[in-house]
C-alpha cells in the first residue's frame, strides 16, 4: 500500500521539492522523480513499443527526470518476461521511439541498466541458459514464466574473465543507450539483482578479487561505474544502491561498512547522482550521505508524503523519487502544485497487460 496523505502546498516542506536541481549533466526544474518500475509490456525480444512510448511521454512533463523499468544489458541480463534490453539495434530503435516521444513532451529520460543475475528462469529468456551470478547460491523465491510461478534455479557462477565481460555489457549498453537518445543511465546495484548479489555476503561466496573482503565485494559494482561513467560520461551516469533490502532472498546483516566504502570510491568517480532505496537502515544511509558530495536521491516505499520530503528538508536527499504514485497519476507535479485528489495505483496492472493500468489512468 502506497501512502501520501493528504496536503497542502503551502506547508514549508513543499517549499525544496519545487527549487530546481542539477544532477551531474542534466539541470532539473524541480526534485519529483519518476523511480524505475517494472511493467512488463515491452515485445518477448525485449524491444520498446508505441505503447511503451506513449507511457513515458504521458508522464514527462510533469516528472522532473523519468528513470526507467530495468533494462538488461545482455541476453543473460534477462529476468523476468517482456522487460525490454539494451544489446540489439532493434532494441535502440525501440528505445529511440520513447526518448523522442519524452523530449517532444518536455521531459528528460534516464535508462536504468539492470542485469537480474540469479533472479532468472531459462524459460523466460531467448536463449533458455541457466541464469548467472556471482556464486551459484539459489534463491529462496519464485518467478513467473511462461507456464506459471516457478522456482527459480541455482545460479552458474561467473568466471574472473566472464565478470569483466559482464562490465563491459553494462559499458556496452550505455554506449546504446546513448545512441537511442536517452539522457543518461542509471546503473541498477540494487533490490537483489547482479550488483547486489556481488555486495551481499550470503550471495557472494567467492575466492577472487570479486569476494571475501569489503574491499572485493564491492569491485564489481565499482568496475561498471567506472566503465559506464568513462563510455558516456560521469555527469550522465547515476547508481542505485539499497543497503539492507531482503528482497529475493538477500541477507546484509551490517551493511554499513560495505557500503560507507562503496560509496566512499564511487564518489570519486564524480557520478551525476547517489539514488538509495531507503528500506529504515537510517545509520547507513546517513554515512552514504556523508561520504558522498554530489547529489543524492531518496526512495523510501511505502511511506507518506511528509517522511519524503523530510529528507529534503533536512539534506539527506536532494531530490526524491516516487513510483507508483507516478505510474497512477501521468500529472503528479500538477496535482500536488493544486491539491487535486490523487488517482489510486491499481496493483492487479502492474505486470503486464495491454494499455489498462498503463496508459488509460485519467490525467486532470
Amino acid at each position: 500500500m502506497v501512502r501520501w496523505t493528504a496536503h497542502n502546498t503551502e506547508e514549508p516542506l513543499y517549499d525544496k521539492l519545487w527549487q530546481p536541481v542539477t544532477l551531474g549533466d542534466v539541470k532539473l526544474e524541480h526534485r519529483l522523480v519518476m523511480a524505475p518500475m517494472t511493467r512488463n509490456r515491452s515485445t518477448p525480444e525485449g524491444i520498446p513499443t508505441a505503447l511503451n512510448a506513449t507511457y513515458y511521454a504521458q508522464r514527462a512533463a510533469n516528472a522532473a527526470l523519468i528513470i526507467t523499468e530495468g533494462t538488461q544489458p545482455s541476453a543473460d541480463g534477462q529476468g523476468y518476461l517482456k522487460t525490454p534490453g539494451l544489446h540489439t539495434q532493434a532494441q535502440v530503435d525501440g528505445w529511440r521511439q520513447v526518448t523522442d516521444a519524452v523530449h517532444d513532451a518536455g521531459g528528460k529520460i534516464f535508462i536504468q541498466l539492470m542485469h537480474v543475475g540469479r533472479v532468472g528462469h531459462p524459460a523466460n529468456t531467448p536463449h533458455g541458459r541457466t541464469p548467472v551470478a556471482p556464486s551459484a547460491v539459489r534463491a529462496a523465491a519464485t518467478i513467473v514464466t511462461p507456464t506459471g510461478p516457478a522456482e527459480l534455479p541455482t545460479p552458474r557462477a561467473l568466471s574472473t574473465a566472464e565478470v569483466a565481460k559482464v562490465v563491459d555489457e553494462f559499458r556496452q549498453a550505455a554506449a546504446l543507450a546513448m545512441a537511442a537518445g536517452a539522457d543518461g543511465v542509471e546503473i541498477h546495484g540494487a533490490n537483489s539483482y547482479l550488483i547486489h548479489q556481488f555486495l551481499a555476503p550470503n550471495t557472494n561466496l567467492r575466492t577472487d578479487e570479486y569476494g571475501g573482503s569489503i574491499e572485493n565485494r564491492a569491485r564489481f559494482a565499482y568496475d561498471v561505474a567506472e566503465a559506464v561513467a568513462a563510455e558516456i560520461g560521469a555527469g550522465r551516469t547515476g547508481i542505485r544502491l539499497a543497503p539492507g533490502n531482503p528482497f529475493n532472498d538477500i541477507s546484509e546483516p551490517e551493511p554499513k561498512p560495505l557500503y560507507e566504502h562503496l560509496v566512499g570510491r564511487l564518489a570519486g568517480l564524480g557520478l551525476a547522482y547517489l539514488h538509495v532505496v531507503h528500506v529504515g537502515n537510517e545509520e547507513t544511509v546517513s554515512a552514504m550521505r556523508a561520504a558522498w558530495p554530489h547529489p543524492m536521491l531518496v526512495n523510501r516505499p511505502r511511506t507518506d508524503l511528509q517522511s519524503r520530503l523530510a529528507d529534503l528538508d533536512t539534506g539527506l536527499a536532494d531530490a526524491i523519487s516516487v513510483g507508483a504514485l507516478h505510474l497512477a497519476n501521468p500529472d503528479l507535479a500538477t496535482r500536488l502544485r493544486s491539491g487535486a485528489q490523487l488517482n489510486t495505483p491499481d496493483p492487479t496492472t502492474f505486470y503486464g497487460g495491454d494499455s489498462h493500468g498503463y496508459t488509460d489512468y485519467p490525467a486532470l
